[in-house]
């Protein structure tokens, strides 16, 4: 029984929080003589809606002694928590992100280069990975009945490159040949098969043009070409030949260009040293002996840190850092390092200002021409021919104009992001020599001393030389 001169709502607040998944009860004061029951908190509940996630136990408690609980903001109701779904995901039968290629070990000390760890071989009908569902989670309960529904989980999908197939419930990625699993571009996953050449490259082999990965147990001879879609590896040396690969390229025994070699790696480079050469790798370039006479271009870092580390004439061009022991020679051969964007970007921003410059000079002779015509015209002395040319010179101003406001916004563009090179720098382990040149985007500085264990980076505008600690 409740005895009371006010109603139970005065004497009672009850409150949903946001989510409604909390009911609360709060006892704001008591005359002496009221009595709650069980039965008229419950009405009270439910005269809000909320009928879900009771604290049975809790209420009897306030209805045997609400003095007790005066002033106390109370969890009356609990609502259901929604369990939201999990993503799906792709469970990889092979370490596809392992790029160190080492050749296999033998248990007594011999190496056999037959058997490389990091090439991931499979079999045709070979599982090559799983795909594992997303769930679509549980729906949760509000304090006043609701269905609080849950998010499900992202499904995850196979990035199909060539030679591989799914199950009819795309659930199992599989080979459709003998090969090697290959991620590349967008993380798609391909099977490679591998050429593999005991000997030289030579007339008895002829050019290579591949659709996997090439490994030459012997030199490439001058004149001779390989392309890869895979990776190329040679255990012995590069003349002055021609190698692509849309993954990595490792030559152990280093390239003698002769002023005709060209190899470019679509990720990274190893070599023993490189002379006379040009060299481009999208990603790492690494040397242990030495870079001389060449033009290198590397999308991250140059490193030709081993016991030699010699770096000496030529353009080295890499878009974060260069490292190196020795950088030029006491005869002051011109070297030039550049880093701080991107190689292609700085030789397109040349290309393109190359254009500009022909494109003003086409467009200056264009404009004289109509200049003229438009004198004839203002004479009365413009005949049909006339007019004809007078039409399509319009044309070909307007077509040059467009030209130009691309070719200039590329230039702005490009020119924006060579501005943006704080984290570019060169690192000289041992010694730079009189003779260097450092390009940090589009700032220069010239070497006139030698310097011994020095860095330069951007700063302040301006490319700062600080000692190595």
């Amino acid at each position: 029984m409740l005895e009371r001169n006010m109603p139970l709502e005065h004497y009672i607040t009850i409150s949903i929080s946001d989510d409604k998944l909390s009911a609360f009860l709060l006892i704001n004061e008591l005359q002496e003589d009221i009595i709650l029951s069980i039965g008229q908190l419950e009405e009270q509940l439910k005269a809000h809606q909320i009928i879900h996630g009771l604290n049975l136990p809790m209420i009897a408690q306030v209805a045997a002694s609400p003095k007790s609980y005066v002033g106390q903001k109370l969890e009356i109701a609990k609502g259901t928590v929604p369990q939201q779904g999990q993503d799906g995901y792709i469970q990889y039968m092979y370490d596809l992100e392992n790029e160190d290629k080492k050749p296999l070990e033998l248990e007594d000390g011999r190496v056999n280069y037959k058997e490389v760890i990091s090439l991931h071989n499979v079999k045709k009908g070979q599982l090559i990975a799983q795909r594992f569902r997303a769930t679509e989670g549980a729906p949760g309960k509000a304090v006043t009945g609701e269905v609080i529904f849950a998010k499900a989980g992202k499904e995850a999908r196979f990035k199909l490159g060539k030679n591989v197939i799914t199950d009819a419930n795309q659930m199992g990625l599989y080979s459709v040949m003998d090969g090697m699993v290959v991620k590349t571009d967008r993380d798609k996953i391909n099977v490679f098969p591998i050429y593999e050449v005991n000997g030289d490259v030579d007339y008895n082999i002829g050019n290579i043009d591949f659709i996997g990965t090439v490994v030459i147990r012997g030199n490439v001879l001058p004149g001779f070409k390989i392309r890869a879609s895979g990776d190329i590896r040679v255990t012995g040396g590069v003349e002055a030949a021609e190698l692509e690969a849309d993954g990595s390229i490792e030559i152990n025994a280093g390239i003698v260009g002769q002023n005709k070699a060209v190899v470019k790696a679509g990720h990274n480079l190893k070599s023993s040293f490189i002379q006379d050469a040009v060299v481009e790798a999208d990603n790492e370039l690494t040397v242990s002996q030495s870079i001389m006479h060449s033009t290198i271009r590397a999308g991250k870092a140059v490193n030709c840190v081993g016991s030699k580390g010699l770096i000496v004439g030529g353009i080295i061009q890499a878009g974060e850092r260069v490292k190196a022991r020795t950088i030029g020679n006491s005869m002051s051969t011109a070297t030039v390092i550049e880093v701080g964007v991107l190689p292609e970007l700085r030789n397109e921003l040349i290309q393109l200002r190359g254009q500009l410059k022909v494109q003003m000079e086409n467009l200056d002779k264009t404009e004289k021409a109509l200049t003229l015509l438009d004198q004839l015209a203002a004479a009365g002395q413009l005949g049909p021919d006339k007019v004809a040319m007078r039409i399509k010179l319009n044309h070909t101003k307007k077509q040059a104009l467009e030209e130009q406001n691309m070719i200039k916004d590329r230039i702005l563009e490009i020119e924006k992001s060579l501005e943006d090179s704080e984290n570019a720098k060169v690192e000289v382990i041992s010694t730079i020599y009189g003779g260097a040149k450092i390009v940090i985007g589009r700032y220069t500085k010239f070497i006139k001393d030698a310097s011994n264990r020095v860095t330069f980076r951007l700063v302040d505008s301006d490319i700062s030389m600080t000692a190595n600690v």
